[in-house]
């Protein structure tokens, strides 16, 4: 099982990036990344950092693809790495375009690469 902890819902993916976490991990679960106040103290984070590592935990065995706000991608991830929880990132090609004088921005997905 793959879970989801991103702002990018698995029914939002490419049939590209859905089918290779299907093939690798049969099930995604979506977990919606927390809303992160950029002025929450590091303290406020490692709590927050805890709860979803604590609910995680709870949950069948899984793979975590995790991807935001990185102070808390970081602690979150070195968190489960110590607990043997693997995560995973999803990497991509950046593709940029300047259409009509604007800058357009696509992501081809490649592959779900562990962080450690």
């Amino acid at each position: 099982m793959l879970i989801n902890l991103s702002n990018h819902p698995f029914d939002k993916w490419t049939p590209t990036q859905q089918e290779a976490a299907r093939a690798q991990y049969s099930t995604v679960v979506d977990m919606p990344f927390p809303q992160i106040d950029p002025k929450a103290s590091t303290d406020e984070l490692r709590m927050l950092v805890d709860r979803f590592v604590a609910d995680i935990n709870r949950m069948p065995p899984a793979t975590v693809h995790v991807m935001g706000e990185l102070c808390f991608v970081y602690q979150f991830v070195a968190a489960c790495e110590a607990i043997g929880i693997l995560c995973v990132a999803s990497t991509t090609h950046r593709i940029v375009e300047e259409v009509d004088g604007k800058k357009v921005v696509q992501f081809q997905f490649i592959q779900f690469r562990p962080y450690f």
